[in-house]
């Protein structure tokens, strides 16, 4: 089992209540607009990082993220960018990918909209947008989401609500 705490759209703001709510997970992933290197210093410095850059992103970060992770974990297939629309509204840059090949899990932000559900059209993925945790943008709560993966399941998923923006 692998116990993940997901975030996305710090815009250079991280709240030091991940650093508890995500005490037990295993990886953190950042769907991408950051906002700040020494976000992406303090996260790695804590747990292991998997992260996608935003469309704020300078060009440091960039430089240490890619644009999408693609990836296998406890058995299900992960892809982890920051603009990737919504079902069945995918980003026509990524939905010709989606089609070919889609993964059991969609990992995107960008919209600061907490969305988690399965896309029956496309195989039955799994598509989260875990909000926006940072105090830019339109969002009126900040959010975060925690779940473990376990041989091919995803489980435990909990939605984190930080306090207003």
């Amino acid at each position: 089992m692998t116990r993940i705490g997901l975030l996305s759209d710090t815009h250079g703001f991280l709240d030091p209540q991940f650093f508890t709510h995500f005490a037990q997970c295993d990886e953190i992933w950042h769907a991408g607009d950051i906002g700040s290197l020494e976000i992406i210093d303090q996260l790695r410095a804590f747990k292991p990082l998997r992260a996608v850059y935003g469309n704020i992103d300078n060009a440091q970060i960039v430089q240490e993220c890619p644009e999408h992770q693609r990836f296998e974990l406890e058995g299900l297939s992960v892809w982890m960018t920051h603009i990737g629309g919504t079902p069945p509204r995918y980003n026509p840059i990524v939905r010709p990918s989606l089609l070919l090949n889609p993964p059991d899990i969609f990992v995107c932000g960008h919209s600061h909209i907490l969305k988690v559900t399965r896309d029956l059209k496309m195989n039955n993925l799994l598509f989260i947008n875990p909000g926006a945790c940072g105090k830019h943008g339109f969002h009126r709560v900040r959010t975060g989401i925690r779940f473990a993966l376990d041989a091919g399941r995803i489980t435990n998923m909990e939605v984190l609500e930080l306090g207003s923006r």
